[in-house]
């Protein structure tokens, strides 16, 4: 007969103690966690804006970072790190450490539509990223310099038919929804027009200006402002409804080229591993500043239309515009390495 000692556990015994082991760890986990959320934010918050300052994209980030900062009670620091169609700041924002103090405001280009554009990305979009709320979505303008022969999208296309591969639209970089809109319409308009990528809306924008590019598909916000100066025309806009802002401006789709509609989206992520507490509190001051009053009033003035969500919400969101878009790019034929 084997006599167990009462200081050897039974499989029962030792079972137990895994169980609550296991409760024990999970339990700090749990509090560790709420810990790191009540902390949260221990220092600056940067948001990383993939496109160079003063286009869409720098512009959005920096209303909402002002007011999350004095919701958050830390400083909200801007990065520009333009490049590669949004590219090179989201895979330095995806690497970045997932404690919430690193953030990156992504477009319908980063997260809907480079994955289809590009043969190899050097971040995955969905895996990568942890939704935070969609900050606004914005209708783009198809622009031109005031000097320019058509006034109408029926005189741009006719114009560009006339002049074969003499007309050129610039963009924010290949990949980007601005860019994005014009292959659209090169698609369903046969105009044989060349695509010129700067980086970033705002480099762009400038040339434009300086009639040194012909016409540009641009988000509204960043375009606007020189439309209302006389600085730029503003042909027609790419939404299905005419902008509140410009609202004597035409669709593309009332001007001739029915079906048409191309819609740009911004909203925040932090890094995929980022604490669910911390995504949690991250939403909670993200709808709640694009709730008050004066962040409404300037992303409007911007011809933008403010979106908070939860971040399962933005997650689906996301995930039917990357099909819709990833349509586009195959119908385009449009490929990047």
């Amino acid at each position: 007969m084997t006599t167990r000692s009462s200081s050897t556990p039974t499989r029962r015994g030792f079972a137990a103690q895994l169980l609550a082991g296991a409760s024990l760890a999970a339990a700090g986990l749990c509090m560790t966690s709420q810990a790191l959320a009540q902390a949260f934010p221990s220092k600056p918050i940067t948001i990383v804006v993939p496109f160079s300052a003063g286009g869409t994209t720098d512009i959005l980030a920096r209303i909402v970072g002002q007011a999350l900062s004095a919701e958050l009670g830390q400083p909200v620091v801007v990065d520009n790190r333009a490049g590669a169609g949004g590219n090179i700041g989201a895979a330095l924002a995806a690497k970045a450490p997932a404690d919430g103090h690193t953030l990156f405001m992504g477009t319908v280009g980063t997260h809907a539509i480079n994955a289809s554009l590009y043969k190899k990305l050097p971040f995955d979009p969905i895996k990568d990223f942890a939704p935070l709320s969609r900050v606004a979505n914005v209708p783009n303008v198809l622009v031109s310099h005031p000097s320019k022969p058509y006034k109408t999208v029926t005189e741009l296309i006719a114009y560009a038919k006339a002049h074969p591969g003499q007309v050129n639209y610039a963009s924010s970089g290949s990949g980007s929804s601005i860019h994005l809109s014009g292959e659209l319409f090169e698609a369903m308009t046969k105009t044989g027009m060349v695509h010129i990528p700067y980086k970033g809306s705002a480099p762009a924008v400038n040339d434009l200006l300086a009639n040194q590019v012909d016409i540009m598909f641009d988000n509204l916000p960043s375009a606007i402002s020189h439309v209302r100066a006389g600085k730029l025309r503003a042909i027609a806009v790419t939404t299905s409804k005419r902008s509140e802002q410009l609202p004597q401006v035409p669709t593309i789709a009332e001007s001739g080229v029915p079906g048409y509609e191309a819609t740009s989206w911004f909203g925040l992520f932090a890094p995929a591993a980022t604490p669910a507490p911390v995504v949690g509190k991250l939403n909670a001051a993200i709808v709640k500043v694009l709730g008050q009053a004066e962040v409404k009033k300037k992303i409007v003035e911007q011809g933008g239309d403010p979106h908070p969500e939860k971040p399962e919400q933005f997650a689906a969101f996301i995930q039917a515009e990357s099909l819709k878009w990833g349509k586009v790019v195959r119908d385009s034929g449009a490929s990047l390495d």
